[in-house]
């Protein structure tokens, strides 16, 4: 295995699968995609593979198919590949790819891929074509890695009856880090500030350097000083990242629509009709929206999991949430330079609008890490609705976990938790979870149910009395311990 450069954090399971597929002895060439949403490294890892195994790095920009022809040539030569006569065209270009790369396996990277589709949609058949019987990869050692940061375009490149469906060896999401490794990335040893610093930039590895000018928050109480230097600093290159990320995507042709509907998800409106209302539109004229949304990886949808067919979205970029929440209704503020008062004024729904949901998928995500939380193996972790007929009011349940389903009998539910970012939690939210079991007994397996409070502000001493084997008590300590 060739060594992971020590300048790379993490990425362990990334560079192992790269570095695999490099040395992959198959006697033709292979054909791998790497995917993920901007500024989570991927190329920062393909460089560093290619610098690493001998490879050969291309990074397409915006540019008409004749210029484009013309870097790929020239980056043909600079990285020692013969080009004895201007290349024609792609299907010329990608045949002399090929045939040139023999021997021992080498890695070729061409960088931002959905560029070259935009000027040239064949692009995938010929590479295709060329990978099929007859091609010149069948006497290939070329291991080309497809790269792209468009969602939409990358996502689909193997998808369907998309050309290259079956082609692929190797299919990579570089997603940005976990929560811990975040939390680790930006030196926060303070469990309070690493979610607070979570819930603005989430675990995108780029918001870590430049964006903020290599700015790190001095300790919590520098936390609200930090926003005011990064973030919600009109100079600085994160002001504006939130519009970029969407801008980017090339499937969005409306920015207003698909902002309004950031927003109605990022204001705790999570299903399809109560983004409608927010939104002023039917239900069915945001349905494309919503699918463009999650195509891009900006949104996730979500099973109610005491609800059978009903979906909740959230957004999955922190930092929309927080530009949809805090920025966005404040911009001409903002703009006028007036940070201090609009962070004054909305630093109560930060809090209660961002963090709070935020602290919730936390949560969710440390089910899978905890020894001991749930009795048995962890089928599905969500949030739930569950209704109560007799108050004629309804129970959110935010950390649901259900067993793997099983051929007969009903779904097994392990758990139900309740999160409070900033409230100290009392035996009334205990007993809001008790009610709640009883109440899916009728529908779902509740025998080795489970309760747990997740709370970022601690426990009443009544409730810590109350804590033992059919209730877990969950810190911030806990969340964040490895």
């Amino acid at each position: 295995m060739t060594a992971k450069p020590g300048h790379i954090f993490d990425r362990t399971q990334e560079w192992a699968g790269l570095d695999a597929f490099a040395a992959n002895p198959y006697p033709g060439a292979m054909l791998g995609v790497v995917s993920g949403r901007r500024r989570q490294g991927k190329s920062f890892l393909l460089e560093a593979l290619t610098t690493a195994t001998g490879g050969l790095y291309f990074p397409a920009v915006e540019a008409t198919d004749a210029v484009s022809l013309r870097a790929f040539t020239a980056a043909l030569v600079r990285q020692g590949i013969p080009v004895s006569r201007p290349l024609l065209d792609w299907d010329d270009a990608v045949r002399l790819l090929f045939s040139s790369v023999a021997g021992e396996p080498r890695v070729v990277v061409i960088d931002e891929f959905p560029f070259l589709v935009k000027t040239n949609p064949s692009l995938p058949s010929i590479i295709q074509r060329e990978l099929g019987p007859g091609g010149a990869g069948q006497r290939s050692a070329a291991r080309l890695l497809l790269c792209g940061s468009a969602m939409s375009v990358t996502g689909q490149l193997l998808a369907g009856q998309a050309p290259l469906r079956g082609r692929a060896s190797l299919e990579l999401l570089v997603s940005p880090f976990g929560y811990r490794d975040a939390a680790r990335f930006w030196n926060a040893d303070d469990p309070e500030l690493a979610v607070l610093l979570h819930a603005v930039v989430g675990g995108t590895p780029a918001y870590r350097r430049e964006f903020v000018a290599f700015d790190v928050p001095d300790g919590r109480d520098d936390f609200d000083a930090w926003v005011l230097r990064t973030v919600l600093n009109r100079q600085s290159p994160l002001f504006r990242e939130a519009r970029y990320l969407l801008a980017e995507e090339t499937e969005i042709r409306d920015p207003g629509l698909y902002h309004s509907v950031l927003a109605a998800i990022a204001s705790g409106n999570q299903t399809n009709g109560g983004i409608a209302n927010y939104v002023g539109r039917k239900s069915a004229d945001i349905t494309h929206p919503l699918n463009v949304l999650e195509d891009a990886a900006l949104i996730a949808r979500e099973p109610d999991l005491f609800r059978g067919g009903k979906w909740l979205y959230r957004v999955s970029e922190p930092l929309i949430t927080f530009y949809e929440v805090v920025m966005r209704p404040e911009w001409f503020r903002l703009e006028g330079g007036f940070a201090d008062q609009v962070w004054r004024d909305l630093r109560p729904d930060f809090l209660s609008r961002v963090i709070g949901p935020h602290f919730e998928s936390l949560c969710r995500a440390f089910v899978p890490l905890a020894d001991g939380l749930v009795d048995g193996p962890v089928g599905d972790v969500g949030a739930g609705v569950v209704k109560d007929p007799e108050k004629r009011t309804q129970i959110q349940v935010d950390v649901a976990v259900l067993a793997p389903p099983e051929a007969n009998g009903r779904r097994r539910v392990l758990s139900l938790g309740e999160v409070k970012w900033g409230e100290v939690m009392t035996p009334y939210h205990a007993e809001r979870l008790a009610r709640a079991r009883r109440l899916l007994a009728t529908s779902f397996d509740v025998t080795d149910c489970a309760l747990a409070c997740y709370s970022g502000a601690g426990f009443s001493a009544d409730l810590r009395a109350m804590a033992g084997p059919g209730l877990s008590l969950v810190s911030l300590a806990d969340i964040y311990r490895s």
